[in-house]
């Protein structure tokens, strides 16, 4: 679409009111997509991944933490490699440590928490090669939800699963894997 539009204004001005449209325009996508789609697919948790990807790299940081959405005592935090992010989210019986730590912005040991002294069978850790969301077909992708294991591979025979067991497991991975991501970018950004 194109406007004509003619100014007296100085150009940091047409340009401060060019940020405002398109931050505008911008947010209320965000706001959109903030809503869960019904149904998920693999590319859902990629788009969210590299986002984050990208949003840690441009921060320079390499791990995040935040409150996750799916209850008052439960956490998540993320660790980012080149090519490949490891998410966990669990529940903590004393989240003002982890409270504390996220404020203090010291995410790696909240990260280290969420791993090892958290309740266990609350537990999900994701394993996302390549930063670019779970992928069926992708063996190095993996999801650990409560001592349930599932790799991305495709192959539920050799993982002991039937297929409805697989397609229902990366399912709800890669639904609880959007969760994440959204609640991680909402701290990064």
């Amino acid at each position: 679409m194109l406007i004509d539009v003619r100014c007296v204004a100085g150009p940091a001005v047409v340009a401060a009111v060019a940020v405002l449209i398109v931050g505008g325009t911008a947010s209320a996508q965000q706001q959109d997509s903030a809503d869960p789609p019904v149904e998920l697919q693999g590319s859902d948790s990629s788009v969210l991944a590299v986002e984050l990807a990208a949003a840690l790299e441009a921060a320079q940081l390499d791990s995040i933490a935040a409150k996750d959405t799916e209850g008052e005592d439960r956490f998540v935090a993320a660790l980012v490699f080149p090519g490949q992010l490891l998410v966990v989210s669990a529940a903590m019986t004393t989240s003002i440590y982890v409270e504390e730590k996220i404020a203090a912005r010291n995410y790696r040991d909240v990260y280290i928490d969420l791993n090892t002294a958290s309740i266990s069978e609350s537990k999900v850790l994701i394993t996302d090669s390549g930063a670019d969301g779970l992928r069926d077909g992708d063996a190095a992708d993996s999801a650990d939800t409560g001592g349930t294991f599932v790799r991305f591979s495709g192959e539920w025979e050799e993982q002991q699963l039937s297929e409805s067991d697989y397609t229902s497991l990366t399912s709800e991975a890669n639904t609880g894997y959007v969760r994440m991501l959204r609640a991680l970018l909402a701290e990064v950004n």
